[in-house]
């Protein structure tokens, strides 16, 4: 094997830590990355897909069931953030709000974020609220890489049309997009990679 060959990751052994509804409720880290996306984009199956356990991360066939700041850890101290899902209708607006702080403020203020994982559902592409959150990110300064989810959804005859759809509608070239699916495993090494990379963890095995 050539050294210059990466070692292809392991599933992330991430332990969950604490759900927090503020961000100074959570503990320091070395380094730490975050999932973001609107209710129902499938941030915890991926986070469980990530891990390779089916329970690590609830999921829920209803939408808005992420409701705190779920907090994960590596065996380096390294840690993974799960954030509420936005958009779900079927809540109050007071809730919705309290929701939009919630991830505002861990985004603006948390100082060992490295990395915010953006999710889009790629069979229906970017909605408004995606492109608002992608907008204010910039706006903010915050490091955002987009991950589109659901591909196996997407027809093979279809793919190519709809990466180009969904990078042009979150302005973006169509290799800034990460596709995964946790259905079928596509992309899931990949974004273990970058999740690593982000961590500072890429000589790790």
């Amino acid at each position: 094997m050539s050294p210059y060959t990466p070692a292809v990751p392991g599933p992330l052994q991430l332990t969950f830590v604490r759900s927090a509804t503020s961000v100074d409720q959570l503990p320091d880290s070395p380094a730490e990355v975050a999932f973001v996306g609107r209710s129902n984009v499938g941030k915890s199956s991926l986070i469980n897909a990530l891990a390779n356990r089916k329970q690590l991360a609830q999921v829920s066939n209803t939408p808005g069931r992420t409701q705190l700041i779920n907090l994960f850890t590596l065996p380096s101290g390294a840690t993974v953030v799960d954030l509420p899902g936005y958009g779900y209708a079927a809540v109050p607006g007071r809730v919705k709000q309290h929701w939009q702080e919630m991830i505002e403020g861990y985004l603006l203020d948390r100082e060992p974020l490295m990395q915010t994982f953006v999710l889009v559902d790629g069979e229906i592409g970017p909605t408004k609220l995606d492109v608002q959150m992608l907008s204010w990110a910039r706006a903010s300064g915050i490091a955002h890489t987009v991950v589109a989810t659901k591909m196996d959804k997407v027809k093979s005859s279809k793919r190519q049309t709809r990466k180009r759809e969904l990078a042009q509608g979150c302005s973006l070239e169509v290799g800034d997009v990460v596709w995964v699916s946790t259905t079928t495993g596509t992309g899931i090494e990949d974004l273990r990679s970058l999740v690593l990379a982000h961590l500072g963890e890429t000589r790790r095995k």
